[in-house]
């Protein structure tokens, strides 16, 4: 019996299992599904599948740039504990993504899901069995790539890649010369966690937006409405400078703000220099964590 496309794909969405495995295994079975399955599941490429629904929020992230700094990428992939993503296939995984976003340039992840792995099959069932071999559900959750003409890129990693930061200079100096000033400010964001490279980066909304809180918490401390306007106007701009980073006072020499620490480099080198870019992954920010009981969790491990 011929195998179809449609057969392939019905396998994978019944077992969860590369795309290369159901072929390979429909042909062996002689397109009988459910034999496929079953033989899948031998294999112990069918775990995948009842993987799939469980929260991956550790992982790790990983960075990758061109030889003169004028690329960048950086990846996220997520992993069910800390244990798996301190795995030495784990990681070799995340930074031979990191490379792929560089080099191919994939314009979004359903791209990058698709594109070659190290002649390995696409990164999606690459995934898909390494899932299925190191026993917890994964997932390649985002990524982002730089390349913009005149910018130079510098990066941090923090903790072994909990952590990753990319920091673009427009500047005509070289790597070289901006290099301890790049990896300076990729600290700063990592560690202060500013949302703004200055004030106008910020959306006029997200002012307003703020002002409108600032003052009504100011009337809900009793304020008089007469001196209102001028107590928000100082708070938020107390705000904006935690914020925006080119504001904040620099983490290695707090006398100086980033800005200044900027200025001051640049006359150093004798190039201008002004940062264009910023981009900070924290390993699952913004994921859900599932919390158990833990006498729940005993039980369902029991019962499994």
């Amino acid at each position: 019996m011929a195998v179809t496309s449609a057969m392939v794909k019905e396998l994978r969405e019944r077992t969860g299992a590369g795309m290369m495995d159901c072929k390979n295994t429909l042909v062996e079975t002689g397109g009988d599904i459910e034999k496929a399955i079953e033989v899948l599941r031998e294999k112990g490429l069918a775990k995948a599948a009842k993987k799939a629904g469980r929260v991956a929020s550790q992982g790790l992230v990983k960075l990758a740039f061109a030889e003169d700094g004028k690329q960048a990428a950086v990846v996220e992939v997520n992993a069910e504990t800390d244990f798996v993503a301190k795995n030495e296939e784990f990681i070799d995984f995340t930074e031979n993504l990191a490379g792929l976003a560089l080099t191919e340039a994939p314009k979004d992840l359903e791209a990058f899901m698709n594109i070659d792995y190290l002649n390995q099959g696409c990164v999606r069932d690459v995934l898909t069995n390494k899932i299925a071999t190191i026993g917890e559900n994964m997932s390649v959750r985002r990524f982002v790539r730089f390349e913009q003409p005149g910018v130079v890129y510098v990066g941090y990693l923090h903790g072994g890649g909990k952590i990753g930061v990319i920091v673009g200079l427009k500047t005509d100096a070289s790597l070289d010369q901006v290099q301890t000033l790049g990896k300076d400010l990729a600290m700063q964001v990592a560690s202060m966690n500013p949302r703004f490279i200055d004030e106008s980066a910020i959306d006029p909304e997200y002012i307003e937006s703020e002002k409108n809180i600032l003052i009504q918490q100011a009337l809900n401390e009793g304020k008089p409405r007469d001196i209102v306007e001028k107590m928000v106007a100082g708070r938020l701009k107390k705000e904006l400078k935690e914020i925006c980073l080119l504001e904040q006072k620099f983490v290695k020499n707090p006398d100086l703000t980033v800005a200044q620490y900027i200025e001051e480099t640049a006359k150093e080198i004798g190039q201008a220099v002004k940062v264009a870019e910023m981009v900070r992954y924290e390993v699952g920010e913004g994921i859900e964590k599932a919390e158990e009981n833990f006498a729940e969790e005993v039980a369902k491990q029991m019962n499994n």
